[in-house]
């Protein structure tokens, strides 16, 4: 794993992103200089180029291309594909239309780049099943043998094939080992010692109890000088899944983890992308809006929009905005409720919006006001914030 901008991002999906961005620059740069005419190479023809690469990587991105838990059957890769195609063909085609130039071949250059795109993503679907029968490029020993490191293995083999698990080593005060007895690895050598012999490329500590010498910190500290990574378990889950659990959230782990360290360019970059967004995105939805409010108007009396107090950054509250999907009496007795899935509140409009999730397109004006961001954590009502701040 390589982190980047306090996240962690696969080595794997890196290179598969790097070989794509190759593969595009090799096969724009041969139909370049084989197809336009010297007087039309300008800098306009090779920025459409640039920009249909960028979109390129948007598409696969978006279509689950380059995430590792996609890379199991070969049907779900070509579907995944089909849809990548469906998006970048158009693309393709269209991305030189907007050329001050019309030379001759202008046609020739546009099907050659569509036929370049079905065979990027066409290599794309070759290389991620391939990757996904690779060798195992991680070798983890499991520091714990109870239920926790259970736990992790599941998550380990579930989310990552290239993972092979060499073992438990139970801790010295577990006596419940709920993993399978022959992969329990009970030696009188030292957990540095079973790590060099099993080449193990990473401990994950996940033992239930770390109080009472369950931490055998020195040990620990000697694989890590040798080169073996250690990881914490909510590092590991953080790392695999892009999750926290929060059954194995430890206070100290928060307290000294740079997730809060934004930094002003990180800032500045990300209110950026959010005013562009928002603004492209409801231009987009206008036309959906407009209908789904004058469905509301006409089944039910009532306001369109419903605004509900919502705990922002740094506990400042706003009212975020959505389509009302409820009937007007939804909580009559003024006590917040959890939705339901079956919620007899939900008007038949309602249910649909729902369900497509076109209720929450309004909220794209609390992202433009700067109240909420397209990425970040949910904004949760004030009453129910209390109630999972005392919970968790």
């Amino acid at each position: 794993m390589i982190s980047l901008f306090n996240h962690y991002c696969r080595r794997q999906t890196l290179l598969h992103v790097l070989s794509d961005v190759g593969l595009i620059l090799f096969a724009f740069l041969g139909i370049y200089l084989l197809v336009v005419p010297e007087q039309f190479r300008h800098a306009v023809t090779a920025t459409q180029g640039l920009g249909l690469m960028g979109g390129l990587l948007v598409i696969n991105g978006a279509s689950g291309l380059y995430r590792p838990e996609q890379c199991r059957t070969i049907n779900q890769l070509w579907a995944r594909a089909a849809v990548a195609l469906v998006l970048a063909l158009p693309a393709a085609y269209l991305a030189f239309s907007l050329s001050p130039s019309d030379f001759a071949n202008v046609e020739e250059m546009r099907w050659l780049m569509m036929i370049c795109v079905t065979g990027v993503i066409a290599h794309r679907v070759y290389a991620s099943h391939s990757d996904s029968w690779a060798t195992p490029h991680s070798r983890i020993l499991i520091y714990g043998a109870g239920s926790t490191a259970q736990r992790v293995a599941r998550a380990i083999t579930a989310a990552d094939p290239h993972v092979e698990i060499l073992g438990y080593v139970p801790g010295p005060n577990e006596t419940d080992c709920v993993v399978d007895p022959q992969s329990t690895l009970r030696s009188q050598s030292t957990l540095k010692e079973q790590a060099v012999q099993l080449g193990a490329t990473e401990i994950v500590v996940a033992v239930d109890e770390r109080r009472g010498g369950s931490m055998p910190l020195r040990e620990l500290l000697d694989c890590k000088v040798t080169g073996i990574k250690v990881s914490d378990l909510s590092t590991y889950f953080e790392k695999i899944l892009g999750q926290i659990r929060i059954d194995q959230l430890h206070a100290g782990w928060l307290i000294f983890g740079n997730g809060f360290s934004q930094g002003a360019f990180r800032q500045i970059a990300k209110r950026l992308f959010d005013v562009v967004s928002s603004i492209t995105l409801l231009a987009m939805a206008a036309p959906v809006m407009l209908l789904a409010a004058a469905c509301i108007k006409i089944e039910s009396r009532g306001p369109i929009f419903y605004g509900q107090e919502r705990v922002g950054q740094n506990d400042e509250k706003f009212s975020v905005l959505k389509f009302r999907s409820m009937r007007v009496d939804a909580e009559v007795d003024g006590k917040p409720q959890w939705a339901s899935a079956k919620d007899s509140r939900v008007t038949r409009v309602g249910s649909f919006i729902r369900r497509f999730r076109i209720d929450e397109f309004p909220q794209l004006l609390n992202v433009l006001r700067g109240d909420m961001s397209l990425v970040g954590p949910r904004p949760e009502r004030p009453f129910f914030v209390d109630q999972l701040t005392q919970q968790i």
